[in-house]
Order: C-alpha cells, then sequence, then structure tokens
C-alpha cells in the first residue's frame, strides 16, 4: 500500500471519529500526565484543523501552566522553502484564523524577536499526522512542513504524536528522511516509538 492510499484509508477513519471533542480531550490529558511532558520547560504544541485531535482547549488551559508554550505557522524561508515558524503563545488572542484556517498570528508580527523560537530550544513537541503506527512510523499530509522541522530538533527532544487509535495502521510507509516519534498517543493507549533505535 502506498503513500497515497494510506493518507485516503487513514483521513475517512479519522473523519468518521466520534465524539471527536470528548475522544481528544483523553488524549491530551494523557500527554499532560507523561512525566516528559511533565518535566519540559519549552513546548509546541499543534493547533487542530478539520478532524485533527482538537488540540485548541488544551492550549488555553496550558497558557496558565509554568512552560513556554509555541505554536508553529506555516511560513516561507529566504530561499522560498516552506517552513514552520514558531511563536511563543502568551494568549489565544494573539492569533487569527491563517491558512487552511489554522489560527496563527498575524502575519505582520511573525519577525518580532520576542516571539520567535528557535528549534533547539524545544523540549516536547506535540505532532499532527494523518496516520501512524504503533512502531512510531508518521504519514503527514505531504507538504513536508513537519519533516523539515523534525530534522532541526535537538536529539533529547521528544516527539510525541496525537491520533485517534482509528487512524493506526499496521506499518506507515516511512522515505529514507521521515523521522520516528518517540511516542503515538492515542485515546487508548501510549506506544513507545522505536525514533532513536531506527537512526
Amino acid at each position: 500500500m502506498n503513500k497515497l492510499e494510506q493518507r485516503l484509508i487513514a483521513y475517512a477513519a479519522r473523519n468518521a471519529q466520534a465524539d471527536k471533542d470528548a475522544v481528544s480531550a483523553e488524549i491530551c490529558r494523557r500527554v499532560l500526565e507523561q512525566p516528559w511532558y511533565q518535566a519540559a520547560r519549552t513546548v509546541m504544541w499543534y493547533l487542530h484543523c478539520r478532524s485533527e485531535v482538537r488540540t485548541l482547549a488544551t492550549v488555553v488551559a496550558e497558557l496558565d501552566s509554568d512552560k513556554r508554550i509555541v505554536v508553529p505557522y506555516c511560513a516561507v524561508d529566504a530561499e522560498g522553502q516552506k517552513q514552520l515558524g514558531l511563536w511563543h503563545l502568551q494568549s489565544i488572542g494573539e492569533l487569527q484564523p491563517g491558512m487552511w484556517n489554522i489560527l496563527e498570528p498575524p502575519r505582520e508580527r511573525w519577525l518580532e524577536p520576542a516571539k520567535q523560537v528557535g528549534a533547539a530550544e524545544l523540549d516536547v513537541i506535540i505532532v499532527p499526522g494523518v496516520a501512524f503506527d504503533k512502531q512510531g512510523g508518521r504519514l503527514g499530509n505531504g507538504a513536508g512542513y513537519y519533516d523539515r522541522l523534525l530534522q532541526k530538533v535537538r536529539a533529547d527532544t521528544m516527539l510525541a504524536a496525537v491520533c485517534y487509535e482509528a487512524q493506526l495502521l499496521p506499518q506507515v510507509e516511512m522515505a529514507a528522511h521521515d523521522v520516528f516519534m518517540d511516542y503515538v498517543v492515542t485515546e487508548r493507549a501510549i506506544y513507545a516509538g522505536n525514533r532513536h533505535a531506527r537512526r
């Protein structure tokens, strides 16, 4: 089964997931309970769109925690390459709907020095995706935004994917440059991926 076929199966499963709010809340609760999350200082959360695991309520609540919360936005670097910008979020009111209707900081503020965060500063990244497997394999939307970010982070940065159990496939098709997750968190379980074993 190729990546396109795997995406179609997983998209359908994700779209069909019942009780998305309640199931998403359970998934996020599992993340918050993990020692590696509790020990982190700087955490990047994505802000969901379409049928992804819903993270907004958790992100808003975490703004009152002792952590530095970071959210991504879709940008382009000096060479015209698509990349994720990293924004230090202090209030949800800083954001507005952007590309794909995902909440992001306004474009005119992207370069504010006090708001920019380097990839090497991230202790934990909560990673979205279309399909995953229990070994930490990940299949994204295909644009490569997360692939480029994950290749820049520290070796000890924890990569935690969140997804509905229904999005799990027996084995996700992975290319040589694709990055495995440390953990895949669903509403049913937390699966330890083999990110470092695959290096």
